[in-house]
């Protein structure tokens, strides 16, 4: 790895729970001068979530740590096209000389391409990718997968370098035919020293008790947004089916679903062992994971599905479908966890049954599962974030040479850097 520093912009649409905590490390790297442009502040600010069905403002700091400027939208905020306008990352990017640029947006965004654009005119490196591990539409339009099998090969190709969270993505960008020298994994991770400290603060007894469970009960978890997608009827269903006397079901998540969720659990006569917590924030969700003993994800579609890192960490096996993007990187099958095909209620009972029968099973779940973390971590994100740069910066074309070497800021760079990022 070369012995320089790279100036490097991420653009996101808006603070992450998840990405913050990479952007503060990535701040920190001596080979990485590192700044953040906000498209929008929802989740640091209050606002309405339309999949939680409620006001939104995430319990921990989204903005501390690193340097970041908020680049206000234009647009409607809508889904479309327009949605996302952000005019100012024009000047920001023509005028910051950064070596390269790390968009997060999407491409369906006009924000994507006045980023991209600004980027080739100032001959700044462009790196972006996707999280899709499947040409399948999420929204069942099929006329789409035709248009992506022709489009997206065009469109990846325009990146320096394409970055992948997970296998998946990066075995779909190989069946498109983009280069494999042209993806560089980058871990879809979460703090994993944040997750295990504040589990292992996590009074479990506590907890279960608050829910009604004893200690010999086993605590099956459900924890996303209550949306069609995520299946949560297959779990229910699967639950009544498992028969399990001697466990206790938990939905934490709020969305459209939570009503006939209720109702079906009325008719399945099973509400007396089904507790809905409604929206858990971020600081409470450790004892929620730490606090249960398997943790269900039986969505039809999940790019990858961070609940499964964060369970794991709390030292909570999973059982998730095999449309789970996560399932392939960090679910061994009977080892770390089970996996089962999307949509079998009847797999789903049985492996439930199986984890609840007793013996050893669970608690050596749990240990492997932690083991398997300690290799799924922000250390190989950052790596491989960082291999990225390197790689595009280094095929980049400048005119009047090879790629510029920034210095170590100086008073003047300092300067410039106040007057781009606020």
């Amino acid at each position: 790895m070369p012995d320089r520093r790279y100036r490097v912009l991420a653009i996101a649409s808006h603070p992450v729970q998840y990405s913050s905590p990479l952007f503060r490390l990535m701040a920190q790297h001596p080979q990485l001068d590192f700044h953040v442009a906000y498209c929008s502040l929802r989740g640091a600010e209050a606002g309405h979530d339309p999949e939680f069905g409620r006001s939104v403002k995430w319990d921990i700091p989204l903005l501390d740590g690193y340097a970041w400027t908020h680049v206000p939208n234009r647009g409607s905020g809508s889904e479309s096209f327009t949605g996302l306008y952000n005019p100012g990352l024009w000047k920001l990017i023509r005028e910051g000389h950064f070596d390269a640029v790390l968009c997060y947006t999407g491409y369906p965004r006009a924000t994507f391409w006045i980023s991209y654009l600004a980027a080739k005119l100032s001959h700044t490196s462009f790196l972006f990718g996707t999280d899709a591990i499947t040409l399948s539409p999420l929204d069942g339009r099929e006329w789409k997968r035709p248009l992506k099998r022709l489009l997206w090969p065009v469109l990846f190709r325009l990146a320096d370098q394409v970055i992948v969270p997970s296998s998946g993505t990066r075995d779909l960008m190989l069946s498109l035919g983009i280069p494999e020298e042209r993806l560089t994994l980058t871990p879809y991770v979460v703090d994993n020293d944040w997750w295990v400290a504040q589990s292992a603060r996590v009074d479990r007894e506590s907890i279960r008790a608050s829910w009604g469970a004893s200690r010999s009960d086993v605590v099956i978890l459900f924890c996303a947004k209550l949306q069609p997608w995520k299946r949560p009827h297959d779990l229910l269903e699967a639950f009544s089916k498992a028969n399990l006397g001697n466990a206790i079901l938990i939905f934490a998540g709020e969305g459209p679903l939570r009503a006939s969720l209720e109702s079906e659990a009325a008719k399945l006569e099973i509400s007396d062992r089904v507790r809905f917590l409604g929206f858990v924030n971020q600081t409470q969700l450790p004892s929620v994971y730490t606090a249960s003993d398997l943790l269900v994800l039986p969505s039809v579609y999940d790019a990858f599905g961070v609940v499964v890192n964060e369970a794991m960490l709390c030292g909570c096996p999973v059982i998730a479908s095999d449309r789970v993007g996560a399932a392939r990187d960090l679910i061994m099958h009977g080892r770390t966890g089970f996996v089962y095909p999307c949509g079998d209620v009847d797999a789903l009972a049985g492996v439930m049954r199986q984890c609840a029968s007793g013996g050893a099973t669970l608690s050596e779940l749990s240990r492997a599962a932690g083991a398997r973390m300690e290799s799924w971590s922000p250390r190989e994100n950052i790596e491989g974030t960082l291999s990225a740069v390197v790689r595009a910066v280094s095929r980049a074309v400048r005119p009047g040479g090879p790629a510029k070497h920034p210095s170590v800021a100086s008073d003047a760079t300092s300067d410039a850097r106040q007057r781009f990022l606020g």
